[in-house]
């Protein structure tokens, strides 16, 4: 623990360009990976201690979250906690008194194949045997016909022998015979080796015969062709499943029948084999009792509570455990290794990209902060966060690099938008395209929304949008005056936002109210609006429609609004943030409680200032153009700020900080190869005779 992570689990007040520079891996391939499956779930501590004590007691659990938070990981973890010794074969017999009832037999791990083995290689020598008297007895048949011809000189003779041979032959081989040997040959339904780890089964979208088991159809029903039944059973995946672990994601998806099934396995811990199609020949089979002894995981998302079986579900509650998984986890430094070593996890299981160095880690963890749509947290969404990893490694590879890069990470963030992101940026365009929407001067009646598209839970990366409203007062058509009016498939939150907006309006308009109705439209939300987000928007362009007071074109904003004009968080601030700053706005105004929540990338502060507000009159002081109606305004909302002062709040841009990519180590220069001096030999007397000696040379400058 660091001396900036308290014992509590505090978030580390360290950035990630700070936390990479203090790290000492260069590359993940440094990075250790334990060995059980269970140390390697990532966020999931107290679910990994349920499903320790589940597999230690054979309970079954209930995993319930969102999509990708590691609820498959932690049932596979599950067997290895689960005893080897208890493994079984099973193995299903001929019976001879009913042959609609194929026996079942049960042995240790590894036994069964012996003796399926043993029975083949019998049966096997049998026919062996068989061909062989057959083939003698015609042999000698023929070499007599042979001999008696060549005696008495007829070989009419030879040919009668081979007929006969052939009418043995005939005779004695009958189509029953090899069924026979084939009743004798029992069938290995469960087969293990001994030491092998305890089954995990995913029974997952399954139907009825690959879950409770099924006996295959035969054509041949008759005539010594038809198939013995015990070599027809097939067994389903709560068979395979036994001493193991039964693994079943989106359980609603299971029909009531197949539920209730389960259900009877889950008590007895033995279901018989039997058809289950009526039309088929194997409808008439049904096998003794099959062992299914599993512990049972199964999972889903909040909604599949919903298709459950009840009484399955009170099974599990009665005899285990239901567990609710998280989605985000707290950003310390302890959560940050444990990213780290994720990314080295998800590197060596894809096998075909490069390490990442630790400053592509940092960008990891960046995108974790923002995916989790809180600061001081961390997404579990691992599934998703590996893909960003995969996609990352991808583009290394690309460009032939041997280590994945902070710039990588970047590239691949671009390019691995969610569809929703890739619509939304086309509704932008289509709207800049046809002017549905400004992003300069002033307009009346006319403001730009914050908006996510599709917020749903198969999805951790919120899209974000630009969504205009206009607004226009116009006279009252029937005896409820003073209506708003909103349009644009409003779902019923929304709606509910429309009601507390009117009792704001009423409040704090100066204008009356009793001969007009306010229209208010969505401009192109084709695909419906729904949730309070824009409950400020809407109450700023309304007032802008009544009083006739210009609202700044640049400007964007999202935040809940309630009775008393006090303004409240909403989700997805960031995707809001960046969708605007792309869409051209130069100012954004979000509520003041989620500040904290503001982690969009640095480049977009430089785009646009972002202005946190409490209150409806924090709303309008940026909002309004400067005019003298706009002062009223603040004159008349001057007590929802405290010593009437102002609590709108400029964000500041965080620092910018580079990486500091470490120099690589420079190899040496190469040393010449020593080379050995060889004085030269003395001159001889008579090669130096008149040869002048060099002069002395001048001495060098001091």
């Amino acid at each position: 623990m660091t001396d900036t992570e308290s014992k509590d689990g505090k978030p580390s007040a360290k950035t990630v360009e700070e936390w990479a520079e203090e790290q000492t891996f260069a590359t993940t391939e440094e990075i250790e990976i334990p060995a059980l499956m269970a140390d390697r779930v990532i966020g999931q501590e107290e679910a990994v201690e349920v499903m320790r004590k589940a597999a230690y007691q054979k309970r079954h659990v209930m995993l319930i979250g969102e999509p990708g938070t590691g609820k498959s990981m932690l049932a596979n973890s599950m067997v290895e906690y689960l005893p080897k010794e208890d493994l079984q074969d099973i193995v299903a017999y001929h019976n001879p008194e009913d042959f609609n009832e194929p026996r079942i037999r049960v042995f240790p791990a590894g036994k069964g194949k012996a003796v399926v083995a043993e029975q083949k290689a019998a049966a096997a020598a049998q026919k062996n045997q068989r061909n062989s008297m057959y083939i003698y007895v015609c042999l000698g048949l023929v070499m007599i016909g042979i001999f008696a011809a060549i005696l008495m000189n007829n070989f009419t003779i030879a040919l009668i022998a081979v007929m006969g041979a052939f009418l043995v032959l005939m005779l004695f081989r009958t189509p029953n015979q090899p069924r026979n040997e084939t009743a004798i040959v029992p069938k290995l339904l469960v087969g293990h080796d001994p030491g092998d780890l305890p089954p995990f089964v995913d029974a997952t979208g399954t139907h009825a015969g690959a879950l409770l088991g099924d006996v295959r159809h035969d054509p041949f029903q008759s005539g010594g062709l038809e198939t013995p039944s015990h070599d027809r059973i097939e067994p389903g995946a709560i068979h395979k499943a036994n001493k193991g672990v039964l693994y079943i994601d989106e359980i609603n998806m299971l029909r009531m029948e197949s539920q209730q099934a389960l259900l009877t396995a889950m008590q007895e811990k033995k279901m018989a084999i039997t058809g289950q199609s009526e039309r088929s020949s194997g409808a008439l089979v049904k096998s003794e009792a099959v062992p299914c002894d599993f512990v049972m995981v199964c999972a889903g998302n909040l909604d599949a509570l919903q298709g459950m079986h009840p009484a399955l579900r009170s099974r599990i509650r009665g005899y285990g455990y239901e567990v609710f998984m998280k989605s985000t986890m707290p950003d310390n430094d302890e959560n940050r290794e444990n990213i780290t070593r994720f990314v080295a996890q998800e590197v060596r299981k894809d096998g075909k990209i490069p390490h990442f160095d630790k400053y592509a880690v940092a960008e990891i963890l960046r995108e974790a902060q923002r995916r989790s749509g809180r600061k001081g947290e961390l997404t579990l969404r691992m599934r998703e966060l590996g893909g960003l990893v995969r996609i990352s490694g991808d583009i290394a590879t690309r460009r032939n690099s041997k280590v994945t890069t902070a710039q990588d990470v970047m590239d691949a963030r671009r390019i691995s938008r969610s569809l929703e992101q890739q619509i939304a940026d086309e509704n932008i365009a289509g709207m800049k395209r046809y002017e549905q929407f400004r992003n300069t001067g002033e307009a009346v009646g006319l403001i730009n929304g914050l908006a996510v598209l599709s917020n749903s839970n198969n999805t951790s990366e919120m899209s974000g949008m630009v969504m205009p409203l206009a607004a226009e007062v116009a006279p009252a058509q029937t005896r409820r005056a003073g209506r708003i009016v909103a349009t644009g498939q409003l779902g019923n939150i929304a709606k509910e936002a429309v009601d507390n907006i009117s009792a704001v309006i009423k409040k704090y308009t100066l204008t009356n109210l009793n001969d007009s109705d306010i229209h208010l439209q969505y401009v192109g939300a084709y695909n419906g609006v729904d949730g309070d987000s824009a409950s400020i928007t809407m109450a700023t362009v309304i007032i802008s429609a009544l009083e006739n007071i210009p609202i700044r074109q640049d400007l964007a904003m999202t935040g809940s609004l309630n009775v008393r004009g006090k303004v409240l968080p909403i989700g997805g601030v960031t995707a809001k943030l960046e969708a605007a700053a792309e869409a051209g706005i130069k100012i954004a105004l979000i509520p003041k409680d989620n500040a904290k929540d503001v982690m969009i990338d640095r480049k977009y502060y430089d785009m646009m200032d972002i202005y946190t507000v409490e209150n409806l009159r924090d709303v309008f002081e940026y909002a309004f153009v400067d005019c003298p109606m706009k002062e009223q305004y603040l004159e008349k909302l001057l007590p929802l700020t405290e010593n009437g002062v102002s609590s709108a709040h400029k964000i500041e841009p965080p620092p910018r900080t580079e990486y500091v990519h470490a120099e690589p180590p420079k190899e040496p220069p190469a040393q010449p190869a020593e080379v050995e001096i060889v004085p030269d030999p003395e001159p001889q007397a008579d090669e130096v005779a008149g040869v002048e000696s060099p002069a002395p040379a001048a001495p060098s400058p001091q």
